[in-house]
């Protein structure tokens, strides 16, 4: 792997690893799962390559916050609205 974008899928790796502390499968599931994704794709050594794979990563971090922000707001909303209407 290319030096300047090792960094970048560190960072990656750790961002989805806190991330995934509160997956509703458990975190368990959520770092096997991380882990098999990224020793899939340990021996990609192509830098575009690396940056599509980064971004993808990117799209998933930005999908596990809406789905966290989707709980918070319908437990917020079950909390403060009636359920009957």
């Amino acid at each position: 792997m290319a030096n300047p974008l090792k960094g970048e899928v560190f960072k990656l790796y750790k961002n989805l690893l806190y991330l995934g502390r509160e997956y509703p499968k458990g975190a368990a599931y959520f770092r096997e799962r991380l882990k098999s994704a990224f020793m899939k794709n340990k021996d990609v050594t192509d830098p575009e390559q690396i940056q599509k794979l980064v971004a993808r990563g990117d799209f998933v971090i930005k999908e596990l916050e809406a789905l966290y922000f989707l709980r918070k707001y319908r437990a917020i909303k079950k909390r403060y609205y009636d359920p009957e209407k």
